[in-house]
């Protein structure tokens, strides 16, 4: 038996990261909710990892586990919408 206690907390906010397409930016950062100050920050360190990254390049895969983990510590929801089926 465990003695760890897990709650789960609401999201604090969403974000939904866009693929605009093989031109530069690639990126469109939305979100739905969240306090502004938060997903302003977040949006600058997702910027920073993925500016000059297309879906195809093989640094984006982990990029966006990298992003998906700081979502996960933020509390965030996070979406992506690459522009095909995943």
């Amino acid at each position: 038996m465990s003695d760890v206690v897990t709650t789960t907390e609401p999201p604090v906010g969403h974000v939904k990261l866009v693929y605009l397409g093989p031109v530069a930016p690639h990126w469109e950062i939305r979100s739905d909710f969240g306090d502004a100050e938060l997903i302003n920050a977040f949006r600058s360190r997702v910027n920073a990892r993925l500016v000059l990254l297309p879906p195809h390049d093989p640094q984006f895969r982990r990029n966006r586990e990298r992003v998906n983990r700081d979502a996960e510590r933020e509390n965030l929801l996070i979406e992506w919408d690459l522009g095909y089926e995943e």
